[in-house]
């Protein structure tokens, strides 16, 4: 059996490798035709994730990432109101990214490689825009919320604004004095100023220099920003021009950054406000759902941020396509290819489906607008710092 993976990033290698375990021949095509490094910041190591790599025979207990127990509640003026002991791994993109990476075949992974469409009959064949023609058995859709795969099948399925944005930076651990260290640093910390969070923790530095002094702190700070009147500033470079669903770090507008700054001063804990004076180049992420009505297509499949793309608040992105990777080999396994991802539709759908509740709940209290007495309820329930403390970056729900 042969499968084309669409998607050179973290979903489409967990795909690749799950299915390679079984025996089954799989080519990666990713559109970038650079190495792929340094995105998503940092990201919690989920229990979830560590048993997938563990069933693809990697190694997630050595040097995967930092271990950080407690989590800390700060209030405006910098006192800290709560602290919870729940022990996680925090790590880094291009920790899990260059993993993955190094367990899969390099002449199976192919770059420059932009998908324009596919064809299936007894087989399905992929069309890239270099004029090359790759041909197997099943291809996995695995490119991310802007995928081409699944704009074939599903045109009309479009990634929805949430309501909200989140400003996401990296801090070199060298650049905090030692005061402000000693109080921020090591923890998974939080701030809620009013309809809005900030919340920070410690990652690998560089090349995942775990040693101290070497790290870094990431951050996220979700913030109100109307779809109608903020958004479209927000997304506005200095020459004018206006990007669509995000925009490059080095574009954002200064003006747009400095008003970040001002806010920042204004609602922040000052410790959270003078992490945040340290970051060179913050980034700007609007904040978005997706979800399918379905995941199989004859012999085509979709998986990761392809079919689900889920507010950040459960950090369930890099879990949830690990998970899919899985259910679509256990799925192939003695099955005839379309019922076999017919089967992978019926375990994965709903799962999807809860995740992306589950975030909107969380999320409500950021949007700009609640429109619902469900979603003004949501908003009472998880905005309380006990709800924030125990909910952040937990699946278990």
């Amino acid at each position: 059996m042969r499968a084309l993976v669409i998607g050179g990033s973290m979903s489409g290698l967990l795909a690749a490798l799950a299915l390679k375990r079984p025996g089954v021949d799989v080519s990666v095509y990713e559109r970038v035709a650079e190495p792929l490094a340094g995105r998503g910041a940092g990201i919690v190591a989920q229990p979830e994730l560590k048993v997938v790599l563990r069933r693809l025979g990697l190694d997630p207990d050595h040097d995967l990432g930092i271990e950080v127990p407690w989590r800390l509640m700060f209030s405006r003026d910098g006192r800290v109101t709560h602290r919870m002991e729940i022990p996680q791994t925090m790590t880094a993109w291009d920790r899990v990214f260059h993993l993955l990476k190094a367990a899969f075949p390099e002449a199976n992974y192919h770059r420059g490689k932009e998908l324009r469409r596919i064809e299936q009959g007894a087989r399905v064949v992929a069309h890239f825009a270099d004029g090359s023609v790759e041909e197997g058995d099943l291809l996995v859709g695995a490119d991310g919320i802007r995928s081409t795969v699944r704009q074939q099948y599903l045109p009309d399925v479009m990634p929805l604004y949430a309501g909200y944005t989140a400003w996401r930076g990296l801090v070199n651990e060298s650049a905090f004095p030692p005061a402000l260290h000693a109080e921020l640093f090591e923890h998974f910390s939080f701030c809620l100023p009013d309809n809005e969070q900030m919340l920070g923790y410690p990652v690998a530095g560089p090349n995942n220099d775990l040693r101290s002094g070497h790290r870094r702190y990431n951050f996220v700070w979700y913030r109100p920003a109307s779809e109608e009147r903020e958004l479209p500033r927000l997304l506005t470079d200095d020459s004018g021009r206006a990007h669509v669903l995000s925009i490059p770090p080095p574009l954002i507008a200064r003006a747009v950054i400095a008003d970040m700054r001002e806010a920042a001063a204004r609602v922040l804990a000052p410790q959270f406000n003078a992490m945040v004076g340290l970051c060179e180049q913050p980034f700007l992420q609007p904040i978005y759902d997706l979800e399918v009505p379905r995941m199989a297509f004859g012999r085509v499949a979709l998986v990761g941020d392809a079919a689900f793309v889920a507010r950040p608040h459960i950090g369930a992105g890099v879990a949830k396509a690990a998970d899919d990777g899985l259910a679509l080999a256990d799925a192939l396994a003695g099955n005839e290819v379309e019922n076999a991802l017919k089967k992978f539709e019926a375990v994965r759908l709903p799962v999807g489906r809860k995740i992306i509740a589950r975030t909107r709940h969380l999320g409500a209290y950021v949007q700009a607008d609640i429109k619902t007495d469900a979603e003004r309820e949501y908003a009472a329930r998880h905005r309380t710092p006990e709800a924030v403390l125990t909910e952040t970056a937990i699946m278990d729900f």
